[in-house]
Formats: C-alpha cells, sequence, structure tokens
C-alpha cells in the first residue's frame, strides 16, 4: 500500500475541559487504585495513557435529529441515559463540541465505475474543504484509490494544497474501498500518545461502494475505524435510483460509526450533501462515562444513547473496543 508509517493506538480522546476535570477525579481515586495500576502494563505508561485505561473513561461524539431529521441543539445531560451493553451508566461529562479541532480524510474513489462523475465529485470536495477546514486548528488529508490507497497530500490546513492534489485524481482500475478506510484510520487517525487539544477524526468517503479489490474484509475495515474512533461520513456515487449492494455497505460503515449516508440522485446534489456534513460536524454533543465493566478484556462493547424527549433520535458510534490489557 502506498501509505507513509505514522504513529499508532490509542483507545480515547478527551475534551479540554474533560481533561482538567480527569486530573481532579485521577487524584482522588488514587489511592484505591494504585493497587490495581502497580500490576498493569499501563502505570509505566504516560499520564494521559493512564487516564484512558485505569479509569476506563468512555467518551462519545454524537449528534441528535428529529423526525424531520432536523439537529436539535442546547440539549443537556439531564436530556439523555446512557447504556453499555444495556447496562445503565453514569454520564460523568457532558457538552457540545463544535469548536475541537477536526482531523479530515477525504477518501475518493477513482475507480473505473465513476469515471463520468469524478469531475463532480472533486469540485464539491474543494469547496467542502474550504467551507469546513479552519486554518490554525483543522487539518485534513487526501487519499484517491481503485486498486490500492494512495495517500495524495498529508494533514495540512493549507485548503490550496488539498485542492490541487484533488484536482490531480484521474479515474482508472478496480475499487479497494475496505483497505484505503482501513490504512487511513491505521496509519493517520490512530495517535500515541494522545495529541493536545484532543480532536475529532472524520472520514469523508465518496464511492459507490461496490468493493472488488481489497486485501481487508468490510469487518475489518470497520473494526479499525472503530478502533481509530474515527465518524465515517459517506456519499454514494451511485445514479441509478435504485439501492444496490455498495450503497447498504456505506450506510452500514457511516451507522457503524456514528456519522451518515448520503444518496445524492445528481452530481450537481453533492454539494447539499456536504453542506450537511459540515452542519454536522458544527452540531455535535459528547458524554462521556465510567464504564462499570472493568475488565481489559480486549471485546467490543456496544453502546446505546437514549434521549428523554419524544421524538428525537441519537447519532453515534455503535460502540468501542475495551483495552485488552
Amino acid at each position: 500500500m502506498r501509505f507513509p508509517g505514522q504513529r499508532r493506538l490509542a483507545f480515547a480522546f478527551v475534551t479540554p475541559v474533560l481533561a482538567s476535570l480527569l486530573l481532579a477525579s485521577v487524584s482522588a481515586r488514587a489511592g484505591e487504585n494504585s493497587k490495581a495500576s502497580s500490576h498493569s502494563p499501563a502505570s509505566s505508561n504516560t499520564q494521559n495513557t493512564q487516564i484512558q485505561v485505569n479509569v476506563n473513561l468512555v467518551p462519545v461524539l454524537f449528534t441528535v435529529t428529529n423526525k424531520k431529521r432536523q439537529l436539535i441543539p442546547n440539549l443537556t445531560k439531564s436530556d439523555f441515559q446512557v447504556f453499555e451493553d444495556n447496562k445503565p451508566q453514569k454520564i460523568s461529562f457532558f457538552g457540545q463540541e463544535s469548536n475541537l479541532p477536526l482531523r479530515i480524510g477525504v477518501l475518493i474513489d477513482t475507480s473505473n465505475s465513476i469515471r463520468m462523475r469524478l469531475g463532480f465529485e472533486k469540485q464539491a470536495a474543494i469547496d467542502f474543504l474550504n467551507d469546513i477546514v479552519r486554518p490554525g486548528e483543522d487539518q485534513a488529508f487526501v487519499v484517491g484509490f481503485d486498486v490500492e490507497p494512495e495517500l495524495l497530500q498529508d494533514y495540512t490546513d493549507n485548503v490550496g494544497k488539498l485542492s490541487d492534489a484533488i484536482r490531480e485524481l484521474q479515474a482508472g482500475g478496480g475499487t479497494g474501498l475496505f483497505d484505503a478506510i482501513y490504512y487511513a484510520c491505521k496509519q493517520k487517525m490512530i495517535y500515541s500518545p494522545p495529541p493536545q487539544p484532543y480532536l475529532r477524526r472524520v472520514l469523508i468517503v465518496i464511492s459507490d461502494g461496490r468493493d472488488n479489490e481489497s486485501q481487508h474484509s468490510f469487518d475489518e475495515a470497520l473494526a479499525m475505524a472503530q478502533r481509530a474512533q474515527a465518524i465515517i461520513f459517506a456519499i454514494s456515487t451511485n445514479r441509478s435510483g435504485i439501492t444496490e449492494r455498495g450503497d447498504k455497505v456505506l450506510k452500514e460503515l457511516a451507522v457503524q460509526t456514528g456519522g451518515h449516508a448520503y444518496f445524492p440522485f445528481e452530481a450537481s446534489d453533492l454539494a447539499g450533501a456536504f453542506h450537511r456534513i459540515a452542519k454536522e460536524l458544527r452540531s455535535q454533543y459528547y458524554l462521556a462515562y465510567y464504564s462499570s465493566d472493568t475488565a481489559h478484556d480486549g471485546t467490543f462493547r456496544r453502546i446505546r444513547i437514549k434521549p428523554l424527549k419524544k421524538g428525537l433520535r441519537v447519532i453515534a458510534r455503535a460502540g468501542y473496543f475495551a483495552p485488552s490489557q
């Protein structure tokens, strides 16, 4: 694969305000946790890693909509309940995170199947980056993929460089969608130790979803996205008007990671899909809780956030992988 090496492995992010509260919380718990910490490999790691592993903090970014799919602002902690594997959890931290820095990966399918639509897709992606990237705060990278992924522009807040990379894309070859997601998440969205300030990680995937070249499976790509805590927003390039297998793949990737899939019928509708993604990113909430399951068994644990007001729907990642040690 044509990806350079990058930093690896972290399981959680914490907002700057949340971090300060956590330090106080960890100090208060130091006595009761010191014995357990002395037997844990995490005890020799950095303070950030200790916070993530030893106190079992689980952070979740999410959006809330009504039945008309309108985004709902100004909700509070008392408007929600959270469950892990159907067991109720206490919400320890809550807030809105529209200003938290973004790290955005733009993955564009350049296979032969989208050749006629590539021009529209490139311009819509450029317009989106111009709208969403805040110099000095946000950064993005660009990956084109057909048979295999190619990193065309590494992380930068220079929209001009990102735009130039997108303009250079040319169609040809098969579709290695799962490989592109797997490597973008593994090489570009997993950090160790976690960065300061903590980040929102987003993948924008533009494809028809019809993978026919990947060495990695759907499950492997999804698991890597979940480990990276990357939110996938997918934009389908299928213009047939018929829901195809690839559309279902894109929708499932988005649903499981707390994002959304869009199916614009006309290429000219792409701009509207990108606009809605930008609006969602500016309307996110976060919550965090200490998991009642303290086992470090590496299992996948399902998260459910229940809105207490009628007619509301929460869009959040399906769960997370517990630390394995």
